[in-house]
């Protein structure tokens, strides 16, 4: 979920080179209609672009709660989000992305569905 298309672009980019499809989407209401229509492996959020609060993320993994929640944002710190970092949202990557990282944290989610541990 980001409102910019460049940004959402180079994402899918760096997805698509991890053999993962993917698909954009700008807000909270068109991220729950996607979900509601497909299987995700993860929601990648950008926090810089897209307007999210607590609540939101709160009522996006109670919605769906078997989909891992990671973040982006060029801020390391979010105070306004803290409830939602502790409780919701699996990682939170610092931009510009590491594509080392990211596929770090896809490789996590994929062992942490499959109950394997990471190493």
């Amino acid at each position: 979920m980001n409102a910019s298309p460049e940004e959402s672009a180079g994402i899918a980019l760096l997805l698509e080179q991890a053999n993962l499809i993917t698909q954009s989407v700008a807000t909270p209401s068109e991220l729950k209609t996607k979900i509601k229509d497909a299987s995700f492996i993860a929601v990648i959020m950008d926090l810089d672009s897209v307007g999210i609060d607590n609540r939101t993320v709160k009522e996006l993994a109670s919605a769906f709660p078997s989909i891992p929640f990671l973040c982006l944002s060029k801020e390391r710190f979010h105070p306004e989000l803290k409830d939602s970092i502790r409780d919701h949202i699996y990682a939170c990557l610092t931009k510009p992305i590491d594509p080392d990282e990211l596929n770090y944290w896809l490789k996590c989610i994929r062992e942490d569905e499959r109950g394997l541990t990471v190493g």
